[in-house]
């Protein structure tokens, strides 16, 4: 694929994900809530180390099932911190089981699909943007989000790591205009 987005690249599951995935719009509860737990395993990391531990992530963690994960304890995150297949971060591992018991209480409430995509009116925000410089890495709304998720409880959803988050699911479209998956995920977008 010629003039994809800048980023991606050069190794060839970058390119994989790029092509396939980022960007697509989500709305299964599940998987926006995998992506999201991925996103705050990513900080301070490049996505790349991620993805190439992204099977070992889901295997880990019984397929990001939030219903399993929430009734997880201390016996889980001393397991999980011996895996060498993910990143052996306390405090990422402990949120993550935080967060499937606000997932939970969300996708009770609401369902944290329709929780998300009402913050968008339920059509992803569509940017133009020409160059990959000109890409913000936060805004108003990753903030707002941000905000709402940790007074939910949510822990590791900073403003940026929401920002990509809502990148990666669609949310919002931020493939560059010259990149053909612009038009090609906008096409993916439900009525």
């Amino acid at each position: 694929m010629s003039n994809r987005c800048t980023w991606a690249g050069p190794e060839q599951i970058y390119l994989d994900y790029h092509d396939t995935d980022w960007g697509v719009p989500e709305y299964n509860s599940r998987a926006l809530w995998e992506k999201l737990i991925l996103d705050g395993f990513q900080a301070g990391l490049s996505w790349l180390t991620i993805l190439k531990k992204r099977d070992n992530f889901r295997r880990a963690f019984a397929g990001f099932d939030p219903n399993i994960i929430a009734a997880w304890g201390e016996d889980d995150v001393q397991r999980l911190l011996q895996d060498k297949g993910i990143i052996r971060h306390r405090g990422k591992i402990e949120a993550t089981i935080t967060n499937a018991r606000v997932w939970q209480k969300i996708e009770q409430r609401v369902g944290f699909d329709t929780y998300l995509w009402n913050y968008v009116g339920g059509t992803p925000q569509l940017n133009h943007w020409k160059a990959q410089e000109d890409v913000p890495t936060f805004s108003e709304l990753s903030t707002q989000i941000s905000k709402d998720l940790k007074k939910e409880g949510f822990k590791f959803c900073g403003p940026t790591i929401v920002y990509a988050f809502m990148e990666a699911t669609g949310l919002i479209n931020n493939h560059l205009v010259t990149c053909p998956r612009h038009a090609d995920v906008q096409r993916l977008v439900r009525d």
